[in-house]
């Protein structure tokens, strides 16, 4: 028989895990939020870990983890490049007021 509370509590630890490491590693600053309700990269941020949890989970069988891969590697590639782009903005901002 298979003892689902441990399977869940080390899921659980998994997901913590993640969450902690995607906190801790993430370069991009947080978004204000807004009234319109759209999405921003906290939203898009959100996603990649939902993927990340649910799959190691085993939520998704064999055929739909290349379709669920890709999806989450072009959200992550998405979040990297807005990562790369605020880069300069920020070095702007602190050139003019050193200046």
């Amino acid at each position: 028989m298979v003892d689902t509370n441990n399977e869940v509590e080390e899921m659980d630890a998994v997901a913590e895990a993640i969450e902690e490491t995607t906190a801790a590693t993430d370069p991009i600053p947080p978004t204000p939020e807004s009234d319109d309700q759209g999405l921003n990269l906290n939203d898009i941020r959100a996603c990649v870990t939902i993927i990340d949890i649910v799959t190691k989970r085993g939520a998704f069988e064999g055929p739909e983890m290349a379709d669920v891969g890709s999806v989450r590697n072009r959200l992550d590639n998405f979040l990297k490049a807005a990562a790369e782009a605020q880069k300069p903005a920020e070095g702007e901002g602190e050139a003019e007021t050193t200046a």
